[in-house]
């Protein structure tokens, strides 16, 4: 095809569909369960100990899919399984909603949590990495984006709409939405590769040959072997960490902040955190090239919210600038706890090899962090300022165990 008549990239276009699922994935599998929480409570009178589970046991389950996505992807096509994630994400809420019984409840998370792990962080790298290579830390920032802006515009939604027409109708409004956004987006911009169009990956004339790590690239290795990998598990392990500390923090800070700050200041504070995260995961993205190191970017992203962490607990629950700073300092670092691990993957290992590794190190994460709310909860009940001290230590154990993972510098002879 000559260059006159070629046809415009199609990259970017299929990372703004992909920063579309992510809104959708995360604003209602990762955001919506802790709103379900209250709302389930409320409508039904059953224990909070007992749709916490019912929240744990979402985020459980969907690590299973996730863990094998790449599997379930080959077998019936990435745009399948995102249409098959946009169904089973609402039906999975309108279960949360109709459940007359606990057990119905918990059949329902089964629903939600595949629906989940078929439209979250594995999802994402699976529809935008083809595309890009060179470019991918931009492309896959960009997407994960939307994971954030899934949070500022569906966590206040949710609860507007279960406030003004109740949880069912709200849950049937919003996984209606969300199914035939995902089924269109799918058939229209995820159907086809770049192969398959005549383009290859960054848009350029021809494909270009990344380098990665070393000749172990070359052959994608048996199935078992991953969990023998250094690499893979210290990327594995420090994400988890990462992760927990995270969710751990972020699942209690907004009602510590209520005390200082007063709910309608501090629910502005939560979105000051949520744009840094956007902020932060923006630049690391368009600031990452081909052969940095991005272990060191990963580590350095930890380090910057063990500082957050520390100034937060320095400011006693009362200094409100240093609450603000704290905040910023730990958000700018949250987004990038999604998008990094995938681009490490990319960097250690084969092409063959990475969405396997992505999966994986996705599940572990969420399987960790589905326990973070109540482990940070028991810290709580003894002192709150440990709760920062806790964040802190698995943030800077976190930097560690993903520095393990780089490669041994050999010695010159």
């Amino acid at each position: 095809m000559s260059a006159t008549t070629a046809a415009p990239f199609l990259g970017w276009r299929v990372v703004w569909a992909a920063f579309t699922v992510a809104t959708f994935g995360w604003g209602v599998g990762f955001y919506g369960p802790p709103v379900f929480l209250f709302a389930v409570h409320e409508a039904r009178g059953w224990s909070i100990p007992l749709v916490s589970a019912a929240v744990t046991c979402h985020f459980l389950l969907g690590a299973l899919v996730v863990a094998n996505l790449p599997t379930i992807h080959r077998r019936f096509g990435v745009p399948g399984v995102t249409r098959l994630g946009g169904a089973l994400s609402a039906l999975g809420v309108l279960g949360w909603a109709l459940a007359a019984a606990p057990w119905q409840l918990f059949a329902a998370t089964a629903v939600s949590g595949a629906g989940w792990a078929m439209t979250g962080a594995a999802a994402i790298n699976a529809i935008v990495s083809p595309w890009f290579i060179r470019r991918r830390p931009a492309a896959l920032s960009t997407a994960y984006n939307g994971a954030s802006v899934g949070g500022i515009v569906l966590s206040p939604l949710w609860v507007a709409l279960i406030a003004g027409c109740g949880f069912p109708a709200a849950a049937a409004l919003v996984g209606i939405t969300m199914a035939a956004a995902l089924w269109w987006l799918s058939g229209r911009y995820l159907a086809h590769g770049p192969a398959a169009l005549g383009q290859v990956p960054d848009g350029g004339d021809a494909p270009i040959a990344v380098t990665q790590r070393d000749a172990r690239t070359a052959a994608p290795m048996p199935v078992r072997g991953l969990w023998r990998e250094r690499r893979f598990a210290t990327l594995a392990f420090g994400s988890a960490l990462g992760l927990f500390a995270q969710i751990g923090l972020i699942a209690h800070l907004l009602s510590l902040l209520v005390a200082p700050l007063g709910a309608q200041r501090a629910g502005l504070v939560a979105g000051l955190m949520t744009v840094c995260a956007i902020i932060g995961r923006t630049v690391m993205g368009w600031v990452l090239r081909p052969g940095m190191d991005r272990r060191r970017a990963a580590a350095a992203n930890y380090a910057l919210q063990l500082v957050g962490s520390l100034v937060l607990l320095s400011a006693g629950g009362t200094d409100v600038a240093l609450l603000l700073a704290g905040i910023a300092l730990f958000g700018l670092g949250l987004g990038n706890a999604t998008s990094l691990p995938p681009l490490i993957a990319q960097a250690d290992f084969a092409p063959g090899d990475t969405a396997r590794a992505v999966a994986l190190i996705t599940a572990i994460g969420q399987a960790a962090y589905a326990f973070a709310p109540a482990a940070f909860g028991l810290l709580r009940a003894v002192d709150p300022a440990w709760l920062f001290l806790a964040a802190a230590g698995f943030q800077g154990l976190a930097a560690l165990v993903v520095m393990a993972g780089a490669p041994r510098r050999k010695r010159r002879t």
